[in-house]
């Protein structure tokens, strides 16, 4: 196909930036080179951030970025510079700051224009022909008339952008006890939506890491209405439009308050981090509709977001192609009432109330399929026995699947990301822990394969990205923080001790490229990177959880099998710096708020040694006990846990906390009783 046009970024392997390739604007990659150049000719950049499933980016780009008229302003006037957000989220997380410090809201597409040093000046999200036009004139006629106040302008924001992020070594406070954390839930329980679940608002995120901590303190501290909360929760958002009862998965958020219509792009993030929470929950409720959520979930995963080469994709675009050739969001996924009734036939009868085709479920002129109640309810009423049903919905889904691969599908995102794939592989472990499936542990020893061998960086520590083949971006902290994380998941269900090894040798290539000497925090980006505006420390749990807490997380496992590395002194010293914000601010906080439990209640060592540690390891594996790792051999290990405790009679279960044992029983539910 010939292009009228084609700009640097056609030499880029990111499917968002490639998107671009062939815009009239004269875009360029985030490169060294391109920053010196716009220094040399003092040219303002004009930095334009987002991602391949981001439905308002498309907007824009075929508003503005494909105009000529526009692209001649922009050429004129500016450096201009593409990013993929996914691939430099370090870059995102400095300018997404700057946005909400000049206007008070954020999100992508993020537009940001800045000196040439990269210190920004003005910003803005989605801006229509028009009103980007005359903002680009103004910024232009300003910057070469009144450059000094720019300059200064600047200058303040970039003291505002490194102050907000500053993270102080918080070592002298006593430490967060449960008074304070039972308090800082109870004002956090305010803002619950007890009815629908979330939050009393709209739009409405899933926030995986909240539910997560939410459903161990209602276990740990036996808080029925938290878990009544977490229940509700997670059966709406099961119910609701959010999820794909077709084809399986979830998308980003709901732009409602019943979870009905979403934004209709699917990530590989939200999808990973759902499964390991529905099978947690699955683990403590045994309900069924949970347990179908996570094989429907990653089933999706296999069908849609799998490489060959055991990678995992990064996401599905909102959009997709009309029959007409129009973009249009959800296009693929919302049926005409009409068009069900004629695909299936008497059954539609029973599908209609099952999934409110009624207007309960309709989104303009569409419906979107959304439950709200159980199937027991509806056979009830309508006389039928469950089992048949169960097997008539299932028979019309299998039907709509059908109907639905004949049209166009979403975009894919196909680059590979340690850090997601990371958040996935500790989906599927913890499906296979808690479901028994061992496919979903095939798939995960495939893609730990795929990120020893192609991720994994000659010299040490970790690439970012994978594409074509060929992986590339040193990684930040939070590609070390979920692969640590997965491969002790890894080993405590194999006992395979190379995947512990390996969590032990990222986590100290970790220490010693990106700790802050001062906080005791770790950067987001290693020393070996470039420098930006600053080294940010991430801090705030958001729809992914803090890369710092989920190191703290690791950090804490870690010591608990190797006390002398001082990772444990790590963990306290972290938890202190951040546990002030716990009061006024838990759902920014809850993956932290795990350690809080951690250190005020009892956190065990469980080791299994002996002839059928296999078998009893996986037994155990399949209880859910947050507080707690779980180790396991036949004879003897590496690990001092597991040294000097083979007897060759029996397999002998120990509860251990900081190394020291309890006596040792040969039944699960011994242990049980023992924790």
């Amino acid at each position: 196909m010939d292009h009228k046009y084609t700009n640097a970024l056609i030499r880029e392997t990111s499917p968002y930036l490639l998107q671009h390739a062939h815009n009239p604007v004269n875009w360029e990659a985030w490169h060294p080179e391109v920053l010196e150049r716009a220094q040399k000719e003092n040219k303002p950049l004009l930095i334009s951030i987002g991602y391949a499933a981001c439905h308002w980016c498309h907007v824009m780009e075929h508003e503005c970025f494909e105009d000529e008229e526009v692209a001649k302003i922009m050429n004129e006037n500016f450096i201009n510079i593409k990013i993929d957000r996914e691939e430099r989220p370090d870059v995102d997380q400095i300018y997404m700051d700057a946005l909400q410090m000049m206007t008070g809201s954020g999100g992508w597409p993020l537009n940001i224009v800045a000196l040439p040093d990269g210190r920004p000046f003005w910003g803005a999200t989605y801006v229509p022909k028009n009103n980007w036009i005359q903002s680009l004139n103004k910024l232009t006629e300003l910057y070469k008339e009144d450059p000094e106040k720019i300059i200064g302008y600047a200058s303040d924001l970039e003291r505002g952008i490194k102050a907000i992020n500053l993270v102080e070594n918080n070592a002298a406070a006593p430490s967060f006890d449960m008074i304070a954390l039972d308090s800082a839930v109870q004002k956090w329980s305010t803002y619950f939506d007890t009815f629908l679940g979330g939050y009393k608002r709209a739009p409405k995120f899933m926030m995986p890491n909240n539910l997560d901590f939410l459903l161990h303190y209602a276990t740990s501290q036996n808080k029925e209405g938290i878990m009544q909360y977490v229940d509700t929760t997670l059966t709406r958002m099961a119910y609701g439009g959010i999820y794909d009862h077709v084809g399986g998965g979830f998308s980003r958020y709901s732009v409602d308050t019943k979870w009905h219509v979403p934004h209709f792009e699917k990530m590989l993030y939200d999808n990973g981090q759902l499964t390991s929470l529905y099978a947690k929950a699955y683990a403590v409720t045994k309900n069924p509709l949970y347990k179908t959520t996570v094989e429907q979930t990653i089933a999706f995963v296999l069908e849609e977001l799998s490489d060959e080469n055991g990678g995992f994709y990064s996401s599905l675009d909102a959009d997709s192609l009309t029959e007409t050739g129009e973009l249009e969001e959800g296009a693929y996924y919302v049926w005409a009432k009409g068009e069900l009734e004629q695909l299936l036939g008497t059954d539609f009868e029973i599908f209609q109330e099952y999934f409110n085709i009624n207007s309960y479920g309709a989104w303009e002129d569409h419906y979107v399929l959304i439950r709200d109640k159980p199937a027991e309810e509806i056979a009830e009423r309508h006389g039928m026995p469950i089992d048949l049903l169960k097997e008539k919905i299932k028979s019309s889904l299998t039907l709509l699947k059908k109907e639905r691969s004949k049209r166009n599908k979403p975009r894919l995102d196909d680059k590979i990301l340690t850090s997601w794939n990371g958040l996935m592989l500790k989906g599927l472990l913890d499906a296979h822990r808690y479901l028994g499936n061992p496919a979903y542990l095939k798939m995960a020893l495939r893609n730990a394969e795929f990120i020893k061998n192609e991720m994994l960086r000659p010299s040490g520590g970790l690439y970012r990205n994978h594409k074509n083949g060929k992986s590339t971006i040193n990684a930040f902290l939070e590609d070390y923080a979920t692969t640590v994380e997965a491969f002790i998941a890894l080993y405590e269900v194999t006992f395979d001790q190379e995947w512990l090894s390996l969590a032990k040798s990222l986590t100290d290539h970790t220490i010693d490229h990106f700790d802050d000497t001062e906080s005791g925090m770790l950067f987001f980006t290693s020393d070996e990177d470039a420098s930006l505006i600053r080294r940010t420390i991430e801090s705030n749990d958001n729809v992914i959880s803090s890369s710092n807490s989920i190191m703290a997380h690791n950090l804490l496992k870690l010591h608990k099998l190797y006390p002398k590395e001082g990772y444990g002194e790590r963990v306290h010293l972290m938890l202190k710096n951040v546990q002030d914000n716990f009061g006024e601010n838990g759902q920014s906080f809850a993956n932290w708020m795990h350690l809080v439990l951690f250190e005020n209640l009892n956190f065990y060592e469980i080791a299994v040694v002996g002839k059928a540690y296999e078998s009893l390891g996986s037994t155990i594996a399949a209880q859910y006990i947050p507080n707690s790792i779980l180790v396991g051999t036949e004879k003897e290990g590496e690990l001092e846990l597991l040294k000097n405790r083979y007897t060759e009679e029996e397999t002998l279960i120990y509860a251990c906390i900081e190394g020291s044992c309890k006596l040792p029983v040969t039944k699960v539910e011994q242990l049980l009783q023992q924790l």
